[in-house]
């Protein structure tokens, strides 16, 4: 199903998968979209804690325990935003058995993978009967396009398509040819990106190892999550911004005050010029 970007993907699922009183496991720290979304269908979100000290892997057992008879989704992001880790491929499988026992759906979000550093399985990997979201924007650098897309059993897409009829209709044609295109030099594309994406997180890690921050080698583009000690994200995201420099504290991920998201968006230069000025600015 091709769909309004991958949000829109996000928020159907969820709009024709769970009704109120229902409840969606997610492991955080997380896209804000999926809390405002599950919200507005009246589903209770359910958050799997990670933390960097284990270098933010899920924890397969503590998943199975949110997970009741009122669980309808279990929602993976790989690579992540906003830590940028990879779930392996041990991890992934557990979770997908530990669903599959309980009848519940996993819909893995796996707009990051195509450029991945490291080698990301993918649910297809694991069957058909799961729910793949994807998009264009990463990829082709095609933010603002709003094209996406759903890999679901016909079903499911027959009730999406009747969704988008009453709302969307369907993304333009125009990009849909531009997507189209693109797919046609997708693995020159992507390697283009992840190597230039590469460099920049390496520059990127330089700076940091160098401050009192703590954050994880990410595995794909385009974030860092670092931590500082009794830092206010909110309050230091806002005084960056008179510095000139925007980032994301980690409030708008889930309950993570002392986190806040770098995304490695510009070029080298702008970057290293960025990181300094953080780095000057940390209490």
């Amino acid at each position: 199903m091709i769909t309004t970007g991958s949000k829109w993907a996000v928020f159907s699922l969820m709009f024709l998968l769970l009704k109120g009183g229902e409840n969606v496991v997610v492991p955080s720290p997380h896209w804000t979209s999926y809390e405002l979304a599950a919200k507005k269908v009246g589903a209770e979100l359910r958050f799997l804690r990670g933390d960097l000290e284990s270098d933010w892997k899920i924890d397969v057992e503590k998943l199975e325990k949110l997970i009741d008879e009122k669980t309808r989704l279990v929602i993976l992001n790989s690579p992540s935003n906003p830590t940028s880790k990879v779930v392996d491929e041990k991890t992934f499988s557990e979770i997908v058995q530990i669903a599959k026992s309980k009848g519940v759906t996993v819909l893995s979000d796996e707009v990051y993978s195509d450029i991945s550093f490291v080698k990301t399985k993918s649910i297809l990997d694991f069957g058909k009967d799961q729910i793949l979201v994807n998009g264009f924007s990463k990829i082709f650098a095609m933010t603002g396009w709003r094209i996406g897309y759903a890999v679901v059993e016909k079903e499911l897409a027959q009730r999406m398509i009747k969704l988008n009829q009453i709302t969307t209709t369907c993304v333009p044609a125009f990009i849909q040819y531009v997507a189209l295109k693109g797919l046609e030099s997708r693995k020159k594309i992507a390697d283009e990106i992840r190597e230039q994406f590469r460099l920049r997180a390496d520059a990127a890690i330089k700076v940091l190892s160098k401050a009192k921050m703590k954050f994880s080698r990410p595995d794909a583009p385009f974030y860092l999550f670092p931590k500082v000690d009794g830092l206010d994200s909110e309050r230091f995201a806002l005084d960056l911004l008179d510095r000139g420099v925007a980032v994301a504290p980690g409030t708008a991920f889930g309950d993570y005050r002392e986190y806040f998201r770098i995304a490695l968006t510009v070029d080298e230069e702008k970057i290293r010029e960025g990181l300094e000025k953080i780095c000057e600015a940390l209490p």
